[in-house]
């Protein structure tokens, strides 16, 4: 059945045009990754140059472009299995899946001075705690990632798949987060000499530093200001790409796609969203409405139905049948009220529906036909 959309926002193709940066953002278990991969080769076949990139911990992406695995760099998707799902011309579709730590690594190395500088911040065991396992190191990494791809590559458009919608905050907020930090006080008392910050930090404080040195054979504060000082070099550089990350979130070029399905509580989420997006200054452009029920009796009562197939199958058969029907009917009512819903709540963006599908999308075709609800 076909898609229906909102006939007040006009596609979503239209609203995509021009862009070079498209962020797919939504809850947990909707389809996000199978969007923001649709969309990317829905936009390959009208002959772009087309990088998807994945920061969801789960590898989907890469089976469902026929991928063993993703690399951390993108790897262009063979071009003969592109035929086949129908790109032509000239375009393109490359893939990859984020290394939070590598992209880290990338970003120290661009930005230090010089070899002894790198090798002193990468190094550094505090650095490589903060690279790899704090909160917000993905989400900093991605958003690094994405300035990089969209400041040194070609490609045309860049389509970014998200973490769930609560991580998907911490993603839009990370470099205003970055920037602060690094703009902040607190920042200065580890650039000050060891023994200031040892006074700044508090008698307790450092008598805690003092008994875990003796412990572990580590002098943490110490590490903490070598780790602090070694960075001086590159903090300037890290406030500057912070800014234009911001400024790039914000930027025309730059479109938000927010994935929801029918469902009550990620159809909310996707409200709270595009809420929150309007409150950043960031362009929400694409609803996608994942796994709606479109099918169900047809404004036919049951026994209806019975009637209608008495001549097809057995009477048990079609009781089943029709049984079965009903039961999709009363989720087919409350997908059309909830997209009702979300169309109202959200004039003004372009609002896509895509059906439950037959069969799970594991492949380019599969990918290619969910792509045709998006685009076409």
């Amino acid at each position: 059945m076909a898609a229906a959309r909102s006939s007040r926002s006009g596609p979503l193709a239209a609203r995509l045009a021009g862009k070079r940066v498209l962020v797919c953002v939504g809850a947990g278990g909707v389809g996000k990754t199978t969007t923001s991969a649709a969309l990317a080769l829905g936009l390959a076949r009208e002959g772009r140059k087309v990088a998807v990139v994945t920061i969801d911990p789960a590898k989907r992406l890469a089976s469902a472009l026929g991928l063993q695995q993703l690399s951390s760099e993108p790897s262009r998707i063979d071009r003969a299995a592109l035929r086949e799902a129908g790109v032509r011309g000239r375009g393109e579709l490359w893939a990859m899946m984020l290394d939070t730590k590598r992209t880290f690594d990338d970003v120290v190395t661009r930005l230090a001075g010089d070899e002894s500088a790198r090798q002193e911040i990468l190094e550094n065991p505090i650095y490589r705690e903060l690279s790899t396992a704090v909160a917000g190191s993905q989400e900093l990494s991605a958003v690094a990632k994405l300035y990089e791809l969209y400041e040194e590559h070609d490609f045309e458009v860049i389509v970014l798949d998200t973490p769930p919608s609560r991580n998907a905050l911490d993603f839009l907020e990370a470099p205003g987060r970055l920037l602060g930090f690094f703009e902040g006080r607190a920042l200065q008392v580890f650039l000050a000499p060891s023994g200031l910050t040892a006074r700044l930090f508090g008698r307790g404080t450092a008598l805690v530093f003092s008994i875990f040195a003796r412990v572990t054979g580590v002098d943490m504060l110490d590490e903490l200001s070598r780790f602090f000082r070694a960075m001086s070099g590159v903090i300037g550089g890290f406030g500057q790409r912070t800014r234009e990350v911001e400024a790039l979130l914000r930027a025309p070029e730059t479109s938000f796609v927010i994935v929801t399905s029918p469902e009550p509580d990620p159809a909310s989420e996707a409200l709270f969203l595009a809420g929150r997006l309007l409150e950043a200054g960031m362009s929400a452009d694409g609803l996608v409405v994942n796994r709606a029920h479109l099918d169900g009796l047809g404004g036919h009562q049951p026994d209806e139905v019975v009637t209608l197939l008495s001549g097809e199958v057995d009477a048990q058969l079609a009781e089943r049948l029709a049984g079965n029907l009903a039961d999709y009917d009363v989720l087919a009512r409350r997908d059309r009220d909830s997209i009702e819903r979300l169309s109202s709540e959200l004039d003004g963006t372009s609002l896509v529906v895509v059906p439950q599908l037959d069969e799970d999308v594991q492949d380019l075709l599969g990918l290619g036909r969910v792509a045709e609800y998006l685009l076409e």
